[in-house]
């Protein structure tokens, strides 16, 4: 028996030493030379002041910003607590609060053309969405041409400047990130010194 613990209590304190401290500290390590802007947050600073990460959406509620996916994540946009809505489809609550965003969107962008963008409707499944598709910000362009006393044609080519394609060519789909095309709005070019960390 106790040769039985020995052996348990010394293969607990390799285990615990080898995944819990030397696997986490190489692994740390070698993101910090491969991938460090990923590793440290992919935070986004202005100025040298830190304004957001380009991998966690935020709330934009004014009309001269464009607007992110509603987000389910805590209290929105809680990168502590991700997570959809976990309603499913025939879920009362879901058609009640599709069909609230659905009003809420059309109330605020009066001049757009046509339905709502079904991304600008439901939240992702991480609830922190950074992105949305392009076909949502031309929709809200007009909205944000009014709000700044901008044409629409500036805004949506300032739009298709901030589009990403898929990546490596085939996974996803194109899209634009919110925080970036909000501060290109913020920031003209000659005045923005915008680093990706």
């Amino acid at each position: 028996m106790i040769k039985h613990l020995g052996t348990s209590l010394r293969m607990t304190i390799v285990s615990i030493v080898l995944l819990g401290l030397i696997y986490p500290l190489a692994m740390t390590a070698i993101a910090q030379v491969i991938f460090p802007r990923q590793a440290n947050g992919s935070l986004i600073t202005v100025n040298g002041k830190v304004v957001g990460s380009s991998i966690i959406g935020q709330l934009w509620t004014k009309p001269r910003y464009f607007h992110g996916r509603p987000s389910a994540a805590g209290k929105g946009y809680d990168p502590t607590q991700t997570g959809g809505t976990n309603y499913g489809p025939t879920s009362a609550k879901l058609m009640a609060a599709t069909k609230a965003t659905i009003a809420q969107l059309e109330k605020e962008n009066p001049d757009a053309s046509g339905p709502p963008p079904m991304d600008l409707v439901t939240s992702s499944g991480s609830g922190i969405d950074p992105d949305i598709s392009p076909e949502a910000a031309h929709w809200q362009a007009p909205r944000v041409a009014k709000a700044r006393n901008m044409s629409a044609a500036a805004v949506d080519a300032l739009v298709a400047q901030h589009v990403s394609g898929r990546t490596f060519g085939f996974l996803g789909e194109p899209r634009v990130n919110v925080l970036e095309v909000n501060l290109a709005l913020d920031h003209p070019s000659t005045g923005l010194r915008m680093t990706k960390n």
